[in-house]
C-alpha cells in the first residue's frame, strides 16, 4: 500500500463527518480557517470567480507548509473553500503535501488511484459496505461529504480528496465544487465584481 508521495513530515489529520478535517470545521470564517491552519503554516487568502448568481461571494485559503531553515513556503498543503454565507465548506489535501488523512484506516491522500480503487473494493467486501464512484470514476468510501478526485504527480495520477459539506445554493457537494478546482487540477476531472471577505480585509499572505 502506498501511503504518499513526498515529504514524510506531513501529519495526520482527522476527519468527521459534516463537521471538519484537523483544525478546520466546516462553517468557519475566512478569518477563522487562517488562525486555525496555522499550526501547518502561513496562508494566503484570494477571492474565487464567481460560477453562479446563487452562489456567495467565496474565498480560497491555501495553507502553505513552513520552509525549513529558513526555506521559502511549500506549495499549497491545503485548500479551503470559504462562502460569504456557508462558511468553510470545502477542503482539498494536496496529493503531495497534504496532511496524512484516512477513513476508518484507510489512507485516501497521494495514493495511485487503481490502488485506491483495489483498496476501497477490498474493505467494501471485508466489512460488507458499499463504496462510491465519483462522476469521474473516481473510487471513494461511501459518504457524501468524500470527493475523491485526482491529481498529476509526474507521471502518476494520486488521490488528492476534497472533504466537502453543501454550499450556499447547492444540493449536493459535487455541486459545490468550485471552479478554481478544475481550473487548477485539469487532470483530475472531466466536468463541467470584487467583493471583502466578512471578517477581512486580508493581505495576500498571512
Amino acid at each position: 500500500m502506498t501511503w504518499e508521495t513526498g515529504s514524510a513530515e506531513r501529519g495526520e489529520w482527522s476527519y468527521a463527518a459534516a463537521v471538519g478535517v484537523g483544525p478546520l470545521r466546516f462553517g468557519m470564517t475566512v478569518g477563522e480557517v487562517v488562525e486555525a491552519a496555522g499550526v501547518l503554516g502561513p496562508a494566503t487568502v484570494s477571492e474565487c470567480r464567481r460560477q453562479y448568481a446563487v452562489f456567495s461571494p467565496t474565498w480560497k485559503v491555501e495553507v502553505h507548509r513552513r520552509g525549513g531553515r529558513g526555506g521559502p513556503p511549500s506549495p499549497p498543503a491545503v485548500t479551503a473553500y470559504v462562502s460569504q454565507d456557508a462558511g468553510l465548506f470545502g477542503v482539498a489535501a494536496d496529493a503531495v503535501q497534504g496532511p496524512r488523512i484516512a477513513y476508518d484506516g484507510l489512507p485516501l491522500v497521494g495514493r495511485d488511484m487503481a490502488e485506491l480503487e483495489g483498496d476501497m473494493i477490498a474493505y467494501a467486501e471485508a466489512h460488507d459496505v458499499q463504496f462510491r464512484y465519483t462522476c469521474e470514476g473516481h473510487a471513494g468510501p461511501d459518504d457524501p461529504g468524500i470527493v475523491m478526485r485526482a491529481q498529476p504527480v509526474g507521471e502518476a495520477l494520486r488521490s488528492r480528496p476534497l472533504f466537502m459539506v453543501p454550499r450556499d445554493g447547492a444540493w449536493t457537494e459535487w455541486d459545490s465544487l468550485p471552479s478554481e478546482e478544475d481550473e487548477e487540477h485539469p487532470a483530475a476531472g472531466l466536468r463541467r465584481g470584487n467583493s471583502t471577505p466578512p471578517d477581512g480585509p486580508w493581505p495576500e499572505v498571512v
